[in-house]
């Protein structure tokens, strides 16, 4: 089981570059990268709120959960 980060579709969806989202949210690009490559524990409601609202998204639109043997995104 676990949770598959989409911000790179989104972003590419937007036409939007990576480090334009970082300026917006007032995040690193290396911060941003670690969440777009999967490899961040957590995410904070603050960072998720800014992300959806610069790319005009729902929480659900980067973040997939996908249970183990499933085989399929729910």
């Amino acid at each position: 089981m676990g949770i598959t980060i989409h911000l790179d579709k989104v972003l590419a969806d937007r036409n939007m570059k990576s480090k334009e989202l970082a300026q917006a949210i007032g995040l690193t690009e290396a911060n941003l990268s670690i969440l777009k490559s999967g490899k961040a524990k957590a995410v904070r409601f603050s960072t998720l709120s800014a992300i959806c609202r610069e790319l005009r998204c729902q929480p659900g639109d980067i973040l997939v959960y996908t249970a183990a043997g499933d085989g399929h995104k729910k």
